[in-house]
């Protein structure tokens, strides 16, 4: 199989998930879309405004620690370990990482193709000595990673992408990364921590409305990519604090009742009923280090900006052992 029918082949995969993902959520009592599928291309480059906005302090304070630990970081990763960023995006903090550690190879993986493909090609420029193995893939789904030079790997999961998944779903992801890295492996991860509601709110709704379009737009793609006829212009952009949950929820919410259809099927909604988008989970510090101990990983040292409010931590895989 030739490289083009590969990438067709990974392609048709991902359509079908996204497909059957979106009428199984349109039909469950609580109308849901998984949030991976926010991040087509037009999706990803929303994103990357949101990350810049005055409102949005992951990015910025994330950005900040790595920038300042980095030397502490690459002493205890060590040069010459392959560098698995899943979920790539633009891969800005990426830079920071690759800048430091002398890696052997960097397998960016992404959902999004043509925004990874775009990121590749700055970071090739940035970075000419790097060896390059981009994996167009949902590493929600089992990976099987490229092999490049460099026995050891570090993966890299930066912007709290940990919080959209719901504990049960955050602790098997961890083991799988676990798996596809591998024996020796480490993992640098940014998690979020729990604040006020009166900060948390408006970084999900910003004063501009870029976040209302990025929530949107997956509905825009549903129409495009799934022969959808929804009246987009009949949802409302909301963010909600859910305290029981320690989460932001993101939500698209009809202002009107409304009919509409997705792949020939049929589908109502009440005004007022809700589609739920995105999760943003925040955790305290014992609950990060628990939720990398549950999902196979030992923290080694965590980095934490003045206020507290985000937090940097490098794991190792968990060395298996036959007794407590």
């Amino acid at each position: 199989m030739n490289g083009l029918e590969l990438d067709l082949v990974k392609r048709s995969s991902l359509d079908l998930a996204f497909c059957a993902d979106v009428l199984e959520g349109l039909s469950s009592p609580q109308r849901a879309i998984p949030a991976r599928w926010l991040y087509d291309h037009r999706g990803s480059q929303l994103f990357e405004r949101i990350t810049s906005l005055p409102e949005y302090y992951p990015t910025r304070t994330e950005r900040a620690i790595l920038a300042a630990s980095m030397p502490e970081i690459a002493a205890l990763a060590g040069a010459g370990r392959q560098v698995v960023e899943f979920g790539s995006g633009s891969s800005l903090k990426t830079r920071l990482l690759l800048s430091a550690i002398e890696p052997a190879a960097y397998v960016p993986i992404d959902i999004s193709g043509e925004f990874l493909g775009e990121s590749i090609e700055e970071l090739s420029r940035a970075f000419p000595t790097v060896a390059m193995f981009p994996v167009v893939a949902d590493f929600m789904q089992p990976l099987q990673l490229p092999t490049p030079p460099g026995a050891r790997r570090i993966g890299f999961f930066p912007g709290s992408t940990i919080g959209n998944m719901v504990a049960p779903t955050a602790v098997d992801l961890l083991r799988s990364m676990a798996h596809a890295l591998g024996p020796g492996s480490q993992l640098l991860i940014g998690i979020d921590r729990i604040k006020s509601e009166a900060l948390l709110v408006p970084a999900y709704d910003d004063a501009q409305g870029v976040t209302a379009q990025f929530n949107l737009n997956v509905l825009h793609r549903i129409n495009r990519e799934l022969e959808g006829n929804i009246p987009v212009d009949a949802f409302d952009h909301e963010a909600r604090w859910n305290d029981a949950e320690a989460r932001i929820e993101m939500h698209l919410r009809a202002s009107r009742d409304i009919e509409f259809s997705v792949m020939d099927t049929g589908f109502r909604m009440k005004a007022g009923e809700s589609i739920h988008t995105e999760n943003s989970i925040k955790y305290g510090p014992r609950d990060a280090r628990l939720l990398l101990r549950s999902g196979g990983w030992t923290p080694i040292k965590e980095w934490v900006d003045d206020d507290g409010m985000f937090a940097v931590l490098l794991a190792e895989v968990t060395v298996k052992r036959m007794a407590p």
